[in-house]
């Protein structure tokens, strides 16, 4: 009787993944702009999403920060617009805006009434070719980046420590860099640069245009080819060719101390294969490996072996980010109770990934973590805002809309053989970097 409840539940549930997303089209316009639409009809509201293929990982050898810099720069005046005023007409319409800049895309995004999503891309299509940039604007735009940096990156011992463990894991590949950028860089970008990386790159030939919400295809259609349809491309595009990392022979170990730490705290990251067109199995299986190493803070392997059964950790963590063009990162770490040494700690976590190694996941909590991402995977599909970003995270790093439509069937044909091979294929020290942020007393 059991067994036939929970076929029929996850019968129900599946139906409701393919009721709730809805149809999704894509089309491309003949200046390169290509447009998805994701149809959900429950509610009058719209999202516009423009996503465009540069990050910080893209920026010109010498100006890191430029992107982030740039993504700024955009809410600035255009031909049309004074600075500040796209932000104002949005709200002035019961919408809000915003934007992220990430080392592989950049994006804008309005969330509004449905009838209002003409206007929006008006003011989109607006600020892509036409932005106006003054010696003025470069300068005072660049003085609020560093004190950006100021305030969210070196006054924060946490913010200082992640950078430095980036970069010691990407000796040569650009996802070392800071998205902020380094603040000798940002202190030398100008206008020119500015200019040049603008006209370069902000076209609709380097663009995705996500429209998700209460609207149908013929209707976005009609609309993007009407606003955008008539902006040029940018001729000769520069192709996407990175740096690759050499392969990591020994593990990389860092140790930084600052007296404004109140807890110390450790993180090991490893290179991990990224989600693949076509092919997202082992991406899949590394989400479950996250899961169960540490992606509840109570029922996890980690939480359950260092904080409860043995206690050597106030707080454990493991995750798995593969949704980027070139590497993904698989992330472990914790917090070590008060009176527990590091390499105390670090030890008895060891001996966990050891064990989990050994005898592998264990068949109860994987059929629940199976059911659990089976229901978060439903749950996606409420949320307008969370399926356009999903799209635009997964088309701005080489996937297709045929691997997001793929991906809750790729998860669930997951089994703990896969798991496996995937952590062995990560796990390796070796191919890791470890850090340790403490304190200076700890210096003693």
């Amino acid at each position: 009787m059991r067994n036939t409840v929970t076929a029929a539940l996850l019968w129900s549930a599946s139906a409701t993944i393919a009721l709730a997303e809805g149809p999704v089209t894509d089309f491309t316009l003949d200046n390169g702009l290509q447009v998805v639409v994701i149809e959900d009809h429950r509610a009058p509201v719209a999202v516009q999403m423009m996503w465009y293929k540069i990050g910080a990982a893209d920026e010109p050898q010498g100006h890191s920060g430029i992107a982030h810099f740039f993504e700024h720069l955009m809410f600035k005046a255009t031909d049309d617009l004074k600075p500040g005023e796209f932000s104002d007409i949005v709200e002035a319409q019961g919408g809000n805006d915003n934007a992220f800049t990430s080392w592989d895309q950049t994006a804008y995004f309005q969330r509004v009434a449905a009838d209002r999503l003409d206007l929006m891309m008006t003011l989109e299509a607006d600020r892509m070719r036409d932005l106006q940039l003054t010696d003025d604007v470069v300068a005072t735009e660049r003085s609020v980046i560093l004190e950006e940096r100021s305030q969210r990156t070196d006054s924060d011992p946490g913010s200082l420590f992640m950078e430095q463990l980036r970069a010691a894991q990407f000796l040569n590949h650009p996802y070392g860099v800071p998205i902020i950028g380094w603040r000798q860089e940002i202190e030398g970008l100008g206008r020119a640069e500015a200019e040049d990386f603008y006209r370069t790159y902000y076209a609709p030939n380097n663009a995705i245009l996500i429209v998700a919400g209460d609207v149908t295809p013929d209707a976005v259609r009609a609309m993007a080819e009407k606003h955008y349809g008539p902006l040029a491309p940018t001729a000769d595009l520069p192709v996407r060719q990175r740096p690759k990392e050499p392969p990591q022979l020994a593990e990389r170990r860092l140790t930084m101390f600052d007296k404004r730490v109140s807890e110390p705290f450790m993180m090991r990251t490893y290179l991990a294969p990224n989600r693949r067109t076509g092919d997202q199995k082992t991406a899949a299986a590394l989400v479950y490996l996250g899961e169960l190493l540490g992606g509840s803070g109570t029922t996890s392997l980690l939480a359950r072996k260092l904080q409860f059964e043995d206690p050597k950790a106030v707080y454990s963590y493991a995750y798995y980010d593969g949704t980027a063009l070139d590497y993904g990162q698989f992330t472990i770490g914790m917090v070590p109770l008060p009176g527990v040494k590091p390499e105390e700690a670090e030890a008895e976590l060891d001996g966990v990934l050891k064990d989990f190694l050994a005898t592998g996941p264990d068949p109860a909590a994987f059929a629940r973590l199976k059911t659990q991402l089976h229901a978060s995977e439903i749950y996606a599909t409420d949320d307008v805002d969370g399926l356009a970003r999903r799209y635009g995270d997964a088309l701005t790093t080489g996937l297709t809309v045929a691997d997001v439509q793929a991906w809750p069937e790729v998860l669930q044909s997951v089994t703990p053989e896969d798991v496996m091979e995937a952590a062995r294929q990560v796990l390796d020290r070796r191919h890791s970097v470890t850090g340790w942020l403490l304190t200076e007393e700890e210096t003693q």
